[in-house]
């Protein structure tokens, strides 16, 4: 995990997934990217590695909501926002 991030992007399926979502998340969301750039590994963010991968990563929006992003020399791509829900 990169310890300062520099930079950031939003792929343009994020943005449509972005779009797609209720204002409650999307205020959420917005409520936590300034935190996740200032520290990705803030607990509430439970930012951990995607299996099988060396640059992608997830993170939380809310219990029920995730977010994808890749690091390429402290850039961020946001690639993908979901719902996730658990068996």
């Amino acid at each position: 995990m990169v310890e300062e991030i520099t930079g950031y992007e939003f792929s343009s399926r994020f943005r449509k997934d972005y779009r797609a979502l209720s204002k409650e998340i999307r205020d959420i969301f917005e409520t936590k990217l300034p935190l996740f750039l200032d520290n990705p590994r803030h607990p509430s963010l439970r930012v951990k590695r995607l299996v099988g991968t060396a640059d992608r990563w997830e993170g939380s929006v809310t219990v029920n909501y995730r977010f994808t992003f890749q690091l390429v020399e402290g850039n961020v791509l946001f690639r993908l926002i979901f719902a996730f829900f658990a068996p």
